[in-house]
């Protein structure tokens, strides 16, 4: 199945709900897994990437990541496109909602254009590889002015056999209340679609921002690999 009608095929209603309601959502199945052993099979390699990332010499946490170099892996440029041609009008939304001016652009080639003409040209998304003990403190993927605000993580190994612990972790610090802590449980090759820096929510005064952290907890055995699709490039 292609990237475009696996897209389709997700509960599109049921995850904009949840990312109304708290911010994330299990999309469900993006890949395969030979789909999810062939991007675990890059890791090794150097030419797929633009650069190599150790967490603990940056204070980010523990394990490493890598960012892929132009061209991306077909199967990541390929859902690129499509969850951003999903997620934008959604973006739109909230935007709206927080009453910031920014819209986006319904494909996502437009939207790069944006980016690289405010000279965010380095490509984002990566591939994640964590062992035991690593984790990834929270944080938020921000590269310059221009952001979009959500992304998406994809599993690509398998819970209880290839890796224990590691769960996707989401917090929203809420104004003048204690933050809050989201857990998403993924299978292999299952993704979640997550807010990038703030959303909004609507109180009894009227709708306000909330800041969202995401995160993967510590992983007790085993090796765990994913990639991230972030819709905006880098500076």
């Amino acid at each position: 199945m292609n990237a475009a009608a696996r897209v389709e095929g997700l509960d599109w209603p049921r995850i904009e709900a949840d990312l109304d309601a708290v911010g994330c959502a299990a999309a469900g199945p993006l890949l395969d897994p030979t789909e999810c052993a062939a991007l675990r099979a890059l890791y090794p390699e150097e030419a797929p990437f633009r650069s190599r990332i150790v967490m603990a010499r940056h204070g980010f946490g523990r394990g490493e990541y890598k960012y892929y170099a132009h061209p991306l892996p077909g199967r990541v440029a390929d859902l690129r496109a499509a969850l951003y041609a999903r997620l934008a009008p959604l973006a739109d939304r909230w935007n709206a909602a927080m009453g910031l001016d920014m819209r986006y652009p319904t494909e996502h080639a437009a939207f790069l254009e944006r980016c690289h003409a405010a000279g965010q040209t380095r490509p984002t998304p990566l591939l994640l590889r964590y062992g035991p003990g690593d984790y990834n403190c929270l944080h938020q993927d921000l590269y310059g002015a221009h952001a979009f605000p959500l992304q998406v993580a994809i599993l690509l190994s398998e819970p209880g056999r290839d890796f224990s612990g590691g769960e996707f972790v989401l917090t929203e610090q809420r104004p003048r209340m204690q933050s809050r802590a989201e857990v998403v449980p993924l299978g292999l090759g299952e993704g979640v679609v997550f807010a990038v820096h703030h959303r909004p929510v609507a109180g009894t005064r009227g709708t306000y921002r909330v800041n969202l952290r995401h995160g993967v907890s510590r992983v007790h055995t085993g090796e765990r690999y994913a990639t991230g699709i972030i819709f905006h490039d880098a500076q």
